[in-house]
């Protein structure tokens, strides 16, 4: 006769054996947010005990981030659904800031009746800070990047920032100048001074002169009292004077003389005053060009021009979109307090083919467009703004209508089918980095085949 082995339902003692095996901190609690049970492992992960736990309302215990409105216990509770891996932090009872994922899910008995809510959170400590010990590589100070240029860039900002030299700072709108300037400024010994910044092309000269070396009380109508300028205040520091190259010649010469000097007149002074600051400028412009132009003074171009950094635009460095998007949405998940993952794979598809004429400001607020429109989850299509879709549509038809356009998308074509469709191979040719070759073929509307010299070893 067969025997047949009798499995019993697990018991109470059974089902509590296991929660406090587990790693994963779990919680239940009532329909009136009272915490009814709280497992080993969720005292280990908040440092508060299950005695002082237990009887108290949740958001007390955890003070989470999502507590206020983003609570995915809330929703679970209201919509009678459960939640998977959302991301948060809780602060433990040492007030520590803790990164876990949480999931939710309805307490219901036996007989179909909702008893309340239980919420299982695991501690991601660990791969946070493996998480950051990796991207560490590729960020310095705010500035993030793991294109070679920026790469090689980071690799001589410490040297720059222990000399004490007047450094020149190129790049288009939008690259990221100031947070270079702020980068070398927090890295050098001044680092404990003040930094200040002034955008010179956004005052007229009168205006700029007084606000960067300050006035006598008296020096002109309603100056009442004397004002210390931005060189007073930036002393034993760093003064950032940026778009230094939309400034006239007749400020040039007085800028130059400071330089040469390190010493300032406040207007309607007449003493002079040592400046112990450091300089550091910055422009969207070719001032080299500008030179030869008589645009801007040789003599004031080879003051600053002591160490020149030229930051590349994004459309040269496209490989750190998926990068940089990360950090903002990382960014504006602190600041906002909430739950967004990361960005929908269409969506990122669009902005790799996206030419950004704003630069990395221009990503950053296209992410901070898509935080007013999403708080948790991926952001989508609908999140962003429609030009970054549409942009692609104008960019087929220009190509058909521009003969330059049509020549550049004849001269990639040929390469590529020289080089069998390996796109690796075809930016070798072509002399570009095979990420702006992507870009381009996207642009251009370049359909590839699915099969093609990508699939094979030698040619990847």
């Amino acid at each position: 006769m067969e025997k047949r082995l009798k499995i019993n339902k697990p018991d109470s003692n059974a089902t509590q054996i296991i929660l406090e095996s587990i790693s994963d901190g779990v919680f239940t609690i009532d329909h009136n947010w009272i915490m009814t049970s709280f497992n080993r492992a969720a005292e280990e992960i908040t440092g508060v005990s299950r005695e002082e736990a237990i009887g108290r309302h949740c958001w007390e215990v955890f003070r989470s981030n999502m507590c206020e409105r983003y609570c995915a216990l809330k929703r679970t509770m209201k919509e009678n659904k459960p939640y998977v891996s959302t991301t948060t932090y809780i602060i433990n009872s040492q007030k520590k800031r803790i990164p876990i994922t949480v999931s939710t899910s309805p307490l219901i008995d036996s007989g179909g009746e909702i008893l309340g809510g239980v919420e299982t959170f695991r501690d991601h400590t660990l791969v946070e800070e493996l998480r950051k010990e990796l991207s560490s590589r590729f960020q310095m100070a705010d500035m993030v990047s793991s294109s070679p240029a920026m790469q090689k860039i980071f690799g001589i900002l410490p040297k720059i920032a222990e000399s004490d030299s007047t450094v020149l700072i190129e790049g288009e709108t939008g690259t990221g100048k100031e947070l270079a300037a702020r980068a070398i400024h927090n890295s050098s010994p001044r680092m404990n001074k003040p930094f200040v910044a002034i955008n010179c092309g956004a005052l007229p000269d009168t205006l700029l002169e007084s606000e960067l070396f300050g006035y006598k009380a008296g020096a002109f109508t309603n100056a009442a009292k004397d004002k210390p300028g931005h060189f007073a205040l930036a002393e034993g520091g760093t003064i950032f004077l940026d778009e230094i190259g939309d400034t006239s010649p007749a400020f040039q010469a007085k800028l130059l003389r400071v330089l040469e000097e390190r010493e300032f007149q406040p207007l309607g002074g007449v003493r002079k005053i040592t400046a112990d600051i450091r300089i550091i400028a910055a422009t969207n412009k070719d001032l080299s060009m500008m030179v030869e132009k008589e645009a801007f003074r040789q003599d004031l171009y080879y003051r600053i021009n002591v160490v020149r950094l030229k930051l590349p635009p994004l459309r040269h460095r496209m490989e750190d979109v998926p990068l940089l998007a990360d950090y903002f949405i990382a960014k504006f998940n602190k600041i906002r307090g909430r739950a967004v993952q990361k960005l929908d794979p269409k969506v990122l598809e669009a902005l790799m083919s996206h030419d950004f004429p704003g630069n990395i400001r221009e990503l950053e607020n296209i992410i901070e467009h898509a935080f007013v429109l999403c708080s948790e989850g991926d952001i989508g299509i609908g999140h962003v703004p429609g030009y970054i879709f549409s942009s692609n549509r104008i960019a087929d038809r220009q190509a058909d209508e521009d003969p330059m356009m049509s020549a550049e998308k004849s001269v990639i074509l040929g390469a590529l089918k020289r080089n069998r469709y390996s796109r690796k191979a075809a930016a070798a040719e072509l002399g570009i980095h095979k990420s702006t070759l992507f870009r381009k073929i996207n642009k251009l509307g370049i359909d590839l085949p699915k099969a093609d010299g990508r699939s094979e070893r030698s040619m990847v």
